[in-house]
């Protein structure tokens, strides 16, 4: 749901699956990924609940079932690298389900500012830790991560809003702030709390990473990405 997937896609780097520090690396990278996807066909499902139009409804349905369709690609990958999916995914339930329970919306406007926001800083995270994965790898995280639609639903439907009442354009704004800072500490978590899915991005003993400088650049990106959503949806970031 993001707005980079204009950036070239380049191949990761030559990793051995065959290594067990890698190999759980990429079990935790996967992991990490099919919980958010779950989480999310749940919450567009229950978002769809609270759409104002049958159209909006059955938008949101088929986002939802995308969703699931993601979560299956990464639970099979999972499964033919001999990894249990639930057992790659359970060190991420606590940061995941933390932050959907602190941004919790009060109405549908905030939940489409959530899933178009929220998700999307989450997911450009994952897209940089791509660049430090194999090929084959960083080709399925990228289509997990492709967006079908739903920036241009989110967008239209803000905007559309917006320009119904302008006092709402506030309200929204001042949400879509707390949603960067609350999505950015969830990404830091979910970086850090695992040591091999942490040495993707900073590197191990015989693998590159990422040093200091580059991992302040990498925020950086995701905050400007946050900017140039806020700013299509009509909001001030």
């Amino acid at each position: 749901m993001s707005d980079a997937e204009d950036r070239e896609p380049q191949p990761g780097p030559d990793r051995d699956l065959s290594d067990p520090t890698y190999r759980g690396a990429v079990a935790d990278l996967l992991g990490a990924l099919a919980y958010g996807e779950l989480r999310a066909f749940a919450q567009l499902a229950k978002d769809s609940e609270l759409a104002p139009t049958l159209a909006h409804k059955s938008a949101l349905a088929v986002l939802a079932a995308h969703e699931l369709r993601n979560f299956t690609l990464l639970t099979d990958r999972l499964t033919s690298l001999g990894v249990e999916p639930e057992a790659a995914m359970q060190p991420f339930v606590e940061a995941v389900d933390a932050f959907h329970e602190r941004t919790t919306p009060s109405d549908w406007l905030e939940g489409l500012v959530k899933a178009y926001v929220g998700e999307g800083i989450a997911q450009d995270f994952y897209r940089e830790v791509a660049n430090y994965v194999d090929a084959d790898t960083k080709a399925l995280v990228l289509t997990v991560l492709e967006d079908q639609g739903h920036s241009d639903f989110a967008v239209s439907a803000v905007r559309q809003a917006i320009d119904d009442d302008r006092r709402i354009a506030g309200r929204l704004a001042l949400w879509g702030r707390r949603l960067v800072g609350e999505a950015i500490t969830q990404a830091q978590r979910v970086g850090v709390e695992r040591d091999a899915l942490a040495g993707l991005l900073v590197g191990a003993p015989g693998s590159g990473g990422a040093d200091l400088a580059e991992l302040g650049r990498m925020f950086v990106r995701l905050t400007d990405e946050h900017t140039r959503r806020m700013e299509r949806l009509g909001l001030s970031a």
